[in-house]
């Protein structure tokens, strides 16, 4: 029993992994990765709290117990946490609608969010449903990451400008409301945020080791300070509250859950997906696995912890999990260090942020909203599978015109469509005889691959289901009729189906029926041993003869021309002469068969 305790315990917490084999040398390398992460880790954290609608000091409370609890349970050994753009865009659109953005509700739900995200994602982890995330694909995420870095940047456009927009998550209506309201933008804020555009654009070019948010941060700052912006009109983000976060324990009422369930489901799943395919992209690079099912415990319980602390949703950065790996993180432990400079900034800095322009702030997130866009991804994408770019795209419409849930759950929509769709019509190839071999290849393919006379060979590069039942069944019947050439029998080379259900076996009877009708048979051939199981079961192997199953086409073909009279062929057929006349030479060969 001790054992299995123990086993279940170096299984749960992953640390015990890399704490094992953890040394001085990691400690310092995390060190320094940590501290380079923490540093950016400030601006950003304030600056996505914005987003969601909540003062910026939640941004830094969501920036200290999930990084300090991720590590404990972390599977990714770069990764790191803490408040994210796309995140909190979530977030506003599922508390927004439940309570006035600003208030003290808004507050709370946006809190009691968390909560909800840590526990769904810990009971996914616990049930083992990590496959989950193969629901959002990499069409829909590129699609929602592509919208949502428009309505991040868009976002902002009030706090730029100086003037006072309507929350929306819509970047037409915050155009529109934009160009109504010219008449009242306010010069300094636009300068201002002009300029911290200019030098986030331009400070990574010429040292791309600085942090330029940082630097913003305080140069802003600094001048506002100096020169008094708040008595020009600018706003500022004002007092912000000394001291690390209280604890309390969110409370949850079923009005609640139902109100809020739909927003932490997605943002469960979405983060989920965001840390798993990054995760992998560091575990690769450093030769290392990640458990699927033990990252959404460890997200889990960061969040969940989080929120104990008034923390808001927390998950993996691109930009700063990136920035911790160059920097040589080694472990999970470099998000501790970070969590460190965070709760420092919370005890002694905060008083310093009070003269920081909100237009700064405002830069800060247009650039790392329109950052997100990567047409690379979206022309990958059509260059690989035109069908994935335009789902992609679907996703990025839906998403910008309806709604951030509304157009994830379209866009997986239409992926599970689009997967239906194939499987329902599945590549279904005519395949000829190579000459000289025992092959079969498929005739569109291969120039020298040539049919038998009166014998259709065909391949089904699927699973045969209900899904394509019906499709199947009507492209040999059909195809049969459009030959132009009569056909005695039909082969088909099952090598490449993987699954037959009982639909697909009432469809094969009846195909088998129709062709007789028609004076023509039906063979089957290289089915693998689960496939032959439910055809015998079924009875479809009493149906359709033992004579008519086959190891391989060519085995078909040849069990065919022997039982059919040669004198119906053609003298100056010479092909079919040569086929039967080299039968026993091929057979001593060893050339494996078609597939």
């Amino acid at each position: 029993m001790r054992n299995r305790i123990a086993a279940w315990i170096r299984h749960t917490f992953s640390s015990s992994s890399w704490v094992r084999t953890y040394d001085l040398d990691t400690a310092r390398a995390d060190m320094v990765a940590g501290l380079t992460v923490g540093v950016m880790l400030i601006p950003q954290g304030m600056a996505y709290a914005v987003i969601a609608g909540l003062p910026p000091i939640y941004g830094l409370y969501a920036a200290l117990v999930p990084t300090l609890a991720y590590p404990i349970l972390a599977s990714s050994r770069q990764l790191a946490m803490g408040p994210t753009a796309i995140d909190m865009l979530i977030v506003a659109a599922g508390v927004a609608p439940v309570a006035a953005m600003g208030s003290d509700e808004y507050v709370v739900l946006a809190i009691l969010l968390a909560a909800m995200v840590g526990l769904i994602q810990i009971g996914m982890g616990a049930a083992k449903l990590g496959f989950v995330a193969n629901l959002l694909s990499r069409p829909v995420i590129t699609g929602l990451t592509t919208a949502a870095a428009l309505i991040i940047g868009f976002s902002q456009l009030g706090n730029l400008l100086g003037i006072d927009l309507a929350n929306s998550q819509y970047v037409h209506r915050l155009l529109i409301d934009a160009a109504q309201n010219l008449g009242e933008v306010h010069v300094l804020s636009l300068a201002i945020g002009v300029g911290c555009i200019a030098v986030l654009v331009a400070l990574p070019r010429v040292q791309p080791l600085i942090p330029e948010a940082l630097v913003v941060v305080i140069v802003a700052t600094a001048l506002s300070y100096g020169f008094g912006f708040e008595a020009e009109g600018v706003d500022v983000v004002g007092a912000i509250p000394t001291g690390l976060p209280s604890l309390d324990i969110p409370s949850l009422s079923p009005s609640d859950w139902r109100s809020l369930f739909p927003a932490a489901l997605t943002l469960a799943l979405v983060q989920f997906m965001k840390n798993i395919s990054l995760g992998r992209v560091f575990a690769r690079r450093h030769r290392y696995t990640m458990d699927a099912n033990q990252e959404l415990l460890a997200m889990g319980t960061a969040n969940l912890l989080g929120s104990f602390a008034q923390g808001i949703p927390a998950s993996g950065s691109f930009s700063r999990s990136a920035v911790n790996d160059q920097a040589g993180a080694r472990s999970p432990a470099a998000n501790i260090f970070a969590a460190i400079i965070i709760a420092l900034t919370l005890l002694l800095l905060t008083g310093l942020f009070y003269f920081l322009p909100v237009p700064a702030l405002a830069a800060i997130i247009m650039v790392a909203g329109f950052g997100l866009i990567d047409l690379r991804e979206v022309r990958e994408l059509f260059e690989a599978r035109r069908r994935d770019g335009y789902i992609a795209l679907f996703t990025a419409v839906c998403t910008l015109v309806i709604g951030i849930q509304e157009g994830i759950l379209l866009g997986i929509g239409a992926s599970v469509v689009m997967v239906l769709y194939r499987i329902s019509r599945p590549n279904v190839a005519e395949l000829g005889h190579v000459p000289g071999t025992r092959l079969f290849r498929d005739i569109e393919r291969f120039d020298n691959a040539q049919r038998i006379k009166d014998i259709m060979v065909l391949r089904v590069d699927a699973a045969f289901s209900f899904a394509n039942a019906e499709y199947f069944k009507d492209f040999i019947l059909e195809k049969s009729e459009r030959e132009g050439r009569r056909i005695r029998a039909v082969v088909v080379d099952g090598t490449s189906i993987n699954d037959v259900d009982t639909t697909a076996i009432e469809a094969l009877e009846v195909t088998i029926e129709t062709l007789e009708d028609q004076g023509i048979e039906l063979h089957l051939t290289g089915l693998i041993g689960p496939v032959r199981e439910v055809v015998r079961r079924s009875g479809l192997h009493s149906v359709i003869g033992e004579e008519h199953f086959h190891m391989e086409p060519h085995e078909a073909v040849i069990d065919i021309l022997r039982r059919w009279d040669k004198d119906d062929y053609d003298d100056d057929d010479e092909r079919i002469a040569r086929y039967l006349e080299t039968l026993d030479e091929e057979r001593k060969t060893s050339t494996p068969a078609a597939s």
